[in-house]
């Protein structure tokens, strides 16, 4: 039975002035935390819709008739749709043969430049050798070039091997580890995983090749998706490169067939709605692909960030 002590104590403890405050305090600091994260996704929310504006203009444009393209006020919502601007389009220019020019530009250009700057970044984070460190670092320091500045050499290279309007200068690159953005993000993860493993499978008999292929790529898939997606999305929108080394129209890709007829409608009223259709057509493989490997890009651009 609760003696009087304890209950003086006890009526002592509820009577102290200090409580309340404490209580006090813990409810202005939920409510400014509340206040906090509703500014943020205000914000967020206002952040989106400037993105999403110029999207749904893109779409909402490859919908209308040639009568509505420059009415005014403009029509937000189109009115009547016209699905057929994205069967169209497909007459006006042999943009069939321009996509498979440019899926097959991206896949190989992709394929190469993934496993080229898997294998180096590995040799990076696991092999010693005399001059890595500075090798590295020149790496890294090619980064801070400006492209124009690698365009005239380049050109004047691959003109010297007779590789002008071919799809080489486009794709023979990627094989030798054209992305140094890349190699150092796969070396971080590379770093991040225990040698324990590697030791292991040397033990279980497996060469330096079979530890790469079969134990440490596997490891590193979140990082080489996210690397997939952003090499996708380059070799993809790629517009500067054909500009420069394609001549013959059969190899154009579809950015530069999209740049092509926007040229010989140049005299004419511009045909924005097939414009549109044929940019939306664009966007929904990098779309589609980001959402697919949301999860593993995130994952790939977080994960691994060690200093060496």
């Amino acid at each position: 039975m609760m003696n009087a002590h304890t209950l003086s104590t006890s009526l002592a403890i509820l009577d102290d002035p200090v409580l309340p405050r404490v209580h006090d305090e813990d409810g202005s600091i939920k409510k400014q935390s509340a206040v906090a994260q509703m500014v943020t996704y205000a914000l967020l929310s206002l952040g989106g819709l400037v993105i999403l504006v110029p999207l749904y203009w893109m779409i909402a444009t490859s919908l209308k008739s040639d009568s509505n393209l420059f009415v005014l006020p403009p029509q937000f919502f189109p009115n009547p749709i016209v699905w057929r601007n994205y069967l169209d389009v497909w007459t006006i220019q042999p943009f069939l043969l321009y996509f498979v020019n440019t899926i097959f530009i991206t896949l190989l250009a992709m394929t190469g430049e993934i496993f080229s700057c898997a294998l180096v970044a590995y040799g990076f984070a696991r092999f010693r050798f005399p001059g890595r460190d500075l090798l590295f670092v020149v790496l890294l320091g090619t980064m801070m070039l400006p492209g124009v500045i690698t365009m005239i050499p380049s050109f004047l290279i691959w003109r010297g091997l007779g590789r002008i309007d071919t799809f080489s200068p486009l794709t023979v690159g990627a094989v030798f580890a054209w992305g140094p953005a890349y190699i150092f993000l796969l070396r971080q993860f590379f770093m991040s995983i225990p040698a324990e493993l590697e030791d292991a499978a040397v033990i279980d008999g497996a060469n330096t090749l079979q530890v790469f292929a079969d134990i440490m790529l596997p490891l590193v898939k979140p990082a080489m998706l996210a690397i997939a997606v952003l090499s996708f999305s380059g070799n993809w929108n790629s517009f500067q490169g054909p500009l420069i080394y394609l001549n013959s129209q059969d190899k154009y890709p579809v950015i530069l067939g999209l740049y092509a007829f926007s040229q010989s409608i140049s005299q004419e009223a511009p045909k924005w709605n097939y414009m549109m259709a044929l940019s939306v057509i664009m966007t929904l493989p990098i779309i589609t692909l980001y959402f697919r490997a949301q999860k593993y890009f995130i994952e790939g651009l977080t994960v691994g960030a060690v200093i060496a």
